[in-house]
Parts: C-alpha cells; sequence; structure tokens
C-alpha cells in the first residue's frame, strides 16, 4: 500500500476539523463547501465577504502546499472532460443531498445530525459503487 499516509490524513483531517471549529466558534456557519461557494454565486447581501474569503484561504492553502511539499500533490490519472463531469455530477448531487461531504460528514455528524449521518453514508455507500463499476468496466487501470 504505498498510497497509505497516516501522518497526513492526519494532519489535513485536523486541519479540515480546527477550521470547521473556527468558523462555527466565530460565525455560527457551517463549513459546508458546497453551501459556501452556492451563497458565493447567489450573492446574498453581506454573505459573499466571508465566503470569498474562506474559499481564498483553501485555494491559499492549496496552493502553499503545492509549493512546499509539491511531491503531495500529484497530476490526475484522468482527463480534463472527465474531470469536468465528474464534478458537475458530484455538483448535482450536493444540490440534492442539501449538502456535501464536508457539511454533512465533517460538520454535521459532530453536531449530532441524524440527516447528516444518512447523507454520509449515501455517500460512501455511492463512491463504493462508483470504484467498483469503474474497475468493473476496466476504466480504472
Amino acid at each position: 500500500m504505498h498510497d497509505f499516509t497516516p501522518i497526513s490524513a492526519l494532519v489535513g483531517g485536523g486541519l479540515i476539523g480546527l477550521a470547521a471549529s473556527i468558523l462555527l466558534l466565530a460565525s455560527g456557519r457551517i463549513a459546508g463547501i458546497s453551501g459556501i461557494v452556492g451563497g458565493m454565486l447567489q450573492r446574498t447581501s453581506g454573505d459573499v465577504f466571508w465566503r470569498t474569503l474562506f474559499v481564498l484561504g483553501m485555494l491559499s492553502a492549496g496552493a502553499a502546499a503545492a509549493l512546499w511539499a509539491p511531491d503531495s500533490i500529484g497530476a490526475s490519472p484522468r482527463s480534463l472532460p472527465s474531470l469536468l463531469a465528474a464534478g458537475f455530477i458530484v455538483g448535482v448531487g450536493t444540490r440534492l443531498g442539501n449538502g456535501c461531504t464536508s457539511g454533512h460528514g465533517v460538520c454535521g455528524i459532530s453536531r449530532f445530525s441524524v440527516r447528516s449521518v444518512f447523507a454520509t453514508i449515501t455517500f460512501i455507500a455511492a463512491g463504493m459503487i462508483s470504484v467498483r463499476v469503474i474497475t468493473w468496466l476496466g476504466a480504472g487501470s
């Protein structure tokens, strides 16, 4: 298992939890990325500024990681059209599920939301099925 990286996964997970906690404590907002970006696009008055800062912070952290540890970010094994199609499907799913893995999985479960527990189970099951189907079709190699 050459892809097993428990230290970086633990640090990354801790940073995600810390960021979600700071946002919740400082503003009472949930760190659901699809909701944050969706609110930027809807231009809800008074909400665009903090949402923009949050997204810029995420992009800056990614850029810093690429500069600090360039080996930690590899090229995608999929083509750009595949990534765009997958992104679109995920976007539709987040609208149908009223949130994404960060909103339900990180923030919702930690608030003991039953809806978020079921949403997260559904996300994980759909991901497992997708990997199995893609592997079965031979597209996973």
